[in-house]
């Protein structure tokens, strides 16, 4: 009871500060429309209506915003191409620790289509697939599973996402974050790898979240999951003002455009 009256008094008091009567009651109005206003109308027309040629456009807008961010845009003409460019990393790179080359990746249709493992297994290079946590294992084995999979995540020098979408003017990767698709795979591995379906690179977060908020393909799952935006490797000038990159997160950074 003495809680409920502190409240009122908190509420008061802001009315007062704000110039209204201590007491008005004022209608909270529609705070979730029911349908998208004529600007979201206009944003989603232009999405579906997008002609090949301003699909390029937008693979040209991303690939110069991504350059002073020393984040590397390849557009690539099939999986194939995909998986090719992977092992090629693979072969160039080394791990920032350690000796051993190990692989993270989401298990999502996309990277899963790549066909990576068996390549990378006669190689003797470890991949390991992130998976949901099986809900009949018991609290211990469910946390001796997600400390596992914490392990490998850390001990990978490459990790891989899928992203739902990217936006061209500012060359950001948007990860929608899933059961068994953790955030951790583009956060501690040295090196991030990004494949991008063309079709889901948008042109800024306007479009974006009017097809969240009203496209029938994503409003299932709406604005209710962890969305992780990603504008190149991880970077600080904290110290003296000069630039490190690498010192929160990956140091490297690479989105691949792949058909679809």
């Amino acid at each position: 009871m003495a809680e409920h009256r502190e409240e009122t008094l908190f509420f008061q008091t802001l009315r007062r500060a704000l110039g209204h009567p201590p007491n008005a009651a004022r209608p909270a109005g529609d705070l979730f429309p029911a349908e998208p206003s004529a600007e979201e109308r206009r944003l989603l027309a232009r999405v579906s209506g997008r002609s090949e040629r301003e699909r390029e456009e937008l693979v040209s807008r991303l690939a110069a915003a991504a350059r002073p961010l020393h984040l590397e845009v390849q557009a690539l003409d099939d999986l194939a191409a995909a998986r090719d460019a992977v092992l090629r990393l693979v072969a160039e790179k080394s791990p920032e620790w350690g000796g051993e080359k190990q692989l993270v990746a989401w298990s999502h249709p996309l990277i899963e289509s790549l066909g990576l493992a068996e390549p990378l297994a006669r190689q003797g290079i470890p991949l390991h697939l992130t998976r949901p946590v099986d809900p009949a294992l018991d609290a211990a084995a469910a946390d001796e599973e997600r400390r596992r999979q914490r392990s490998r995540i850390a001990a990978s020098f490459i990790g891989i996402t899928a992203a739902d979408f990217c936006l061209a003017e500012t060359a950001t990767v948007v990860l929608r974050n899933r059961p068994g698709e953790p955030r951790s795979v583009a956060l501690l591995p040295s090196i991030h790898v990004a494949l991008v379906p063309r079709s889901r690179i948008l042109a800024d977060m306007k479009e974006l979240f009017a097809l969240l908020r009203w496209e029938e393909r994503f409003r299932t799952e709406g604005l209710s999951n962890y969305l992780s935006f990603i504008s190149g490797p991880s970077k600080t000038a904290d110290i003296e003002a000069t630039m490190v990159h690498g010192a929160h997160g990956p140091r490297e950074m690479v989105v691949f455009l792949v058909p679809g």
